[in-house]
């Protein structure tokens, strides 16, 4: 269990970018989606909470599975552990 892998995924949803880290894709048999599961955030025990991971563990609390659209797809990394998880705005203008 040591050597499951972690991906990091970035995508885009709406006007933001979400980077969060899995332990589970596949290409869904949904045609053009991209299935995440197992989502992996930052231990609790931090002092310092940010607040951008903490939006997104609540957004993905009790989400077994996300389907998530093959062109909001930014990258998918392999990556040794999983990181802090965030959101950033991408910067267009309204």
């Amino acid at each position: 269990m040591a050597n499951e892998p972690v991906y990091k995924v970035i995508f885009q949803n709406g006007n933001q970018v979400f980077e969060v880290f899995a332990r589970q894709i596949y290409q869904s048999d949904m045609w053009g989606f991209i299935e995440v599961e197992e989502f992996v955030f930052g231990e609790r025990s931090k002092i310092l909470v940010d607040p951008s991971e903490e939006k997104l563990k609540n957004e993905f609390n009790g989400v077994k599975r996300s389907y998530i659209p093959l062109q909001a797809i930014i990258r998918i990394d392999e990556v040794d552990k999983g990181g802090s998880s965030k959101i950033s705005d991408t910067g267009t203008a309204e």
